[in-house]
Order: C-alpha cells, then structure tokens, then sequence
C-alpha cells in the first residue's frame, strides 16, 4: 500500500524507514534475513535501524556502534574466532579470494573512524556532533559490506 502511494516510507522489520534508494532497502533486507550463524549481523543491524529510526529520541551514535558492530560480527563469523578483528577477517578473506589492498585499506580506515571519531565505539570523548546523514551512511555501508563478505563466503 505505502509503494502503490508512492509514499516516502517502507515498512522494513518492524519499523518505517525513509527510502531513498530501491538498492539500500534491497541490502538492508538481506542484511535482516540473515539467519543461523549470521544471525548476530542481523540482529545488530535491526538495532541500528531501530536506533535511527526512533522519531522522539534518534541515537545515531549508537544506531553507527551498532552498525559497525555488524560488521565486527562477522568478521568473527569469518575467522571462527570470537576475538577476530576486521583485519583478521580480511587477511583470512584475502586468502581465499585475494581482496585487492586498496579495498581492506578503505574498509579498515572506515573501522578505524569508529574507534576514534566521537567516542562512537568507546567512551565519549567529547560533545558529539554526528548527524542523521552519518547514521544512515554507515547502517547502509556496513549493511552492504556484511551481505558482500558473506557473498564471498558463499564462494
């Protein structure tokens, strides 16, 4: 019904978000299908969008944290190690299906800005400043890079 009147919104899980990009809702509902051993990913990208999606008090600091916290899930899915970094996971990923080095440099320094920008991932080391825009941006960037490390588990 909200597609037929060209609404602004979908119903994806059980929360209303903003549609910007058919792509983006077809990645997050990848991401939220993810079942079985990847059900932690899942899990951690629905409390992103919940995050963001909350009209009376959006947290787009912890709607990030948690974010990443998808990706940081599967990379220990990947290693089969519970204390796995990123760069484990792609060293692990490189492997098998040679990940060029500009791309686990990008994503590493992507993983890095979270461990230091704004306390995101651990205390707050200042006033935050983060946006709706930085919010969205990694749901969806982390949301697409976790269905692209698992498509490559898939091979």
């Amino acid at each position: 019904m909200l597609k037929d009147e060209l609404s602004a919104y979908k119903l994806l899980g059980n929360q209303f978000v903003q549609i910007t990009d058919e792509s983006e809702i077809a990645s997050l509902e990848e991401g939220l299908s993810l079942l079985g051993k990847f059900s932690s990913v899942s899990k951690h990208i629905q409390t992103s969008i919940d995050l963001l999606s909350n009209r009376t008090n959006p947290d787009y600091r912890n709607s990030i944290k948690e974010a990443i916290s998808a990706v940081e899930s599967m990379a220990k899915i990947i290693t089969g190690k519970s204390s796995a970094s990123l760069d484990e996971a792609l060293t692990a990923l490189d492997r098998k299906h040679n990940l060029h080095a500009a791309l686990k440099k990008g994503y590493l320094a992507l993983y890095g800005y979270t461990s230091n920008a704004n306390g995101i991932r651990h205390g707050l080391l200042e006033e935050t400043n983060l946006t709706q825009a930085d919010a969205k941006y990694f749901l969806i960037s982390c949301t697409f890079f976790v269905n692209y490390l698992k498509s490559k588990l898939d091979n």
